[in-house]
């Protein structure tokens, strides 16, 4: 099978998707190019966070439209199909036999049986910074070796639109835990459920995120996630 674009086609397709200031309306624009290229049905996009090997879905679409899928927020080291796929840097097919051993009961629950899927990470160098799911297919596919690596070629050309050099620039000054703190923020979690699950103190917390905004030349924490956000530092 051939892709419709070829590598510099499809850069500059997403460089030209990414001049959006939406951050919203670039992730609905990158999965409906998803949609546009290969032979898949849907596509749920995840956010991932190395740190706590965090995954929370943000949205889906399908030809019935968008649908949000925040409710979803699994540790990535209980569902080996997706952790093979982030270690890997590779797309990964599960076929139908292996959807329940793989995945777990969870993702069984969606409104429409899954038969098989594909898992593609969105990576840039070793930094994942997270996944595309689809389990619905046109014209039975088949899921060979060139197939795959298209999906995996995929992944990686849309990380590195997230991983721009102002995007890089700004991450070398902001420690891997001040970012994994306000991308906990910006997903609505309070100050006590972010040392919860990192296991520090609220004070520490506090000093990670005046620290960001300090970096970051912003006033407040607000300001910060949305300016980390505009970077596409967090999703």
């Amino acid at each position: 099978m051939s892709l419709i674009l070829s590598e510099n086609d499809l850069l500059t397709s997403l460089q030209r998707i990414s001049a959006t200031d939406s951050t919203e309306e670039l992730m609905e624009d990158i999965l409906r190019l998803y949609l546009d290229i290969f032979p898949a049905g849907n596509a749920c996009l995840f956010r991932y966070s190395s740190l706590c090997h965090i995954a929370e879905g943000i949205i889906s679409i399908d030809s019935k439209g968008l649908d949000y899928i925040h409710s979803i927020r699994d540790d990535v080291k209980s569902i080996p199909a997706v952790h093979a796929a982030i270690i890997k840097l590779a797309a990964v097919y599960i076929p139908k036999r292996e959807c329940l051993k793989q995945l777990g009961t969870k993702y069984m629950t969606f409104t429409e049986p899954i038969h098989s899927l594909i898992i593609i990470p969105i990576f840039s160098g070793t930094v994942v910074f997270g996944y595309i799911i689809s389990y619905k297919f046109n014209d039975c596919p088949i899921f060979d070796h060139e197939l795959l690596s298209q999906f995996t070629q995929f992944g990686r050309l849309v990380g590195t639109i997230f991983n721009k050099d102002s995007k890089v620039n700004t991450c070398a000054h902001l420690s891997k835990r001040e970012i994994e703190v306000m991308s906990m923020l910006a997903n609505g979690e309070i100050i006590k459920q972010v040392a919860d699950s990192l296991e520090i103190s609220e004070a520490t917390i506090k000093q990670y995120i005046k620290s960001a905004i300090k970096k970051l030349g912003v006033k407040n924490r607000t300001q910060a996630v949305a300016e980390l956000i505009r970077q596409g530092i967090i999703l």
